[in-house]
């Protein structure tokens, strides 16, 4: 095997168990626990990442990598229907929040007071709303939307509406089932949206 082929699969062993730490034990790991839990040292983490917030975004990213959101999201933005559409993408990002969710909500819980998770989350959310506003331009380009309502403005509804926090509040704080909350956050965005 090549050194950047070891290098690569190092990489991902070092982001999967983080993964499962965090998931696990809370964002607070540390570089010293993820290192012991792939027999590595410290300062191989860091060779790999450069710092522990390196790591949290590369770890986020890996999550999104690992499952495809953006082939599905892309897949989703070839329905000619705009109601399809929306449907079919909404649905792609809720059936992928179940699985980050206990990393993604302890992210939240941690940005107020830890630069390192503030930027791995702020660097997915950047991502995810540029994503809701392709959507949403697609919709605004075939006249789909409510009068009123612009792409811009329709991406952050889009955006808030479909918060890993709203989720989490609906499945972990209410009981909801992951389907219903699914069901009931599409059908919300889509008698707000569209026409």
């Amino acid at each position: 095997m090549s050194n950047s082929k070891r290098a690569a699969r190092s990489r991902q062993e070092i982001l999967d168990a983080a993964w499962n730490l965090i998931a696990q034990r809370g964002a607070e790991v540390s570089l010293s626990d993820i290192a012991a839990e792939v027999g590595m040292t410290r300062q191989s983490i860091y060779v790999h990442f450069g710092s522990r917030g390196g790591l949290l975004v590369a770890l986020v990213r890996r999550a999104d990598e690992r499952e495809g959101i953006f082939a599905k999201f892309d897949a989703a933005l070839e329905a000619a229907d705009p109601r399809d559409r929306l449907d079919r993408y909404v649905k792609a990002w809720l059936v992928f929040v179940p699985k980050i969710y206990p990393v993604a909500s302890d992210l939240i819980r941690l940005r107020a007071t830890d630069a390192d998770a503030a930027a791995a989350w702020e660097d997915r959310m950047s991502d995810l709303l540029g994503c809701f506003r392709k959507l949403a331009e697609s919709l605004a380009a075939d006249g789909a939307l409510v009068k009123g309502w612009s792409a811009p403005r329709a991406a952050d509804s889009l955006w808030a509406a479909c918060s890993v926090q709203a989720w989490g509040l609906l499945v972990k704080e209410r009981g909801w089932s992951p389907a219903a909350a699914s069901k009931t956050i599409r059908a919300s965005v889509a008698r707000v949206l569209l026409d």
